[in-house]
């Protein structure tokens, strides 16, 4: 067999596994809170007033999101802005999330987002920050542009830091990122508030 034919065949392989194999499940985030937890599912009432039951993944992980101080959001801040274009277009955050050092770069850039109909997400560092009538204007440079954002002082700021398993107690206010797995609903993360509070994002 000459190499031009047996280069043909690897191709032809690869194409024909390529198209066997299918493209993983799309995940989508669920916010709302926790019904029931045992450790193998969770049950959640979603926004929407469904309520959802989600078996766990294998690695399936706890963060808490913890309310901060405005103060946190300083220049070189690696942050995460929802925001909603407000009637002169200018971009008004709906929150900020200040990422942890060890996750900087994380999702960066600007998209869509479905925290509310039209709004958007930009993962990206701080470059200026501006006092703003009520707030303050943020500059966030990204990869491929930037983005000023107007921050209303009234807007929540929050972290992460990890969570455990234990926050999942009914009532409890989430946002689940889940994915169909082998036909089943299957929470692959939590992002869970303490006390009662509502994770923004």
């Amino acid at each position: 067999m000459n190499k031009l034919i047996a280069a043909a065949l690897a191709f032809f392989c690869t194409l024909a596994f390529s198209q066997a194999t299918p493209a993983p499940a799309p995940t989508q985030r669920l916010r709302g809170s926790v019904q029931s937890f045992d450790d193998k599912v969770l049950v959640m009432k979603e926004r929407s007033g469904e309520v959802i039951t989600l078996a766990l993944a294998d690695n399936f992980a706890v963060t808490e999101v913890v309310p901060i101080e405005p103060a946190a959001i300083r220049s070189g801040s690696f942050v995460g802005v929802a925001s909603m274009p407000d009637a002169d277009g200018r971009l008004r955050a709906l929150e900020v999330l200040v990422f942890p050092e060890a996750a900087r770069g994380s999702g960066e850039g600007h998209y869509g987002w479905d925290l509310q109909p039209g709004s958007m997400m930009t993962n990206a560092t701080v470059a200026e920050l501006a006092a703003a009538p009520q707030g303050r204007n943020l500059t966030l440079r990204y990869k491929d542009g930037e983005k000023t954002i107007v921050v209303p002082d009234n807007v929540p700021v929050v972290t992460f830091k990890p969570g455990d398993k234990a926050l999942l107690m009914p009532g409890a206010k989430v946002m689940v990122t889940a994915q169909l797995r082998d036909d089943k609903p299957t929470a692959l993360r939590a992002l869970a508030g303490r006390d009662g509070f509502t994770p923004p994002m």
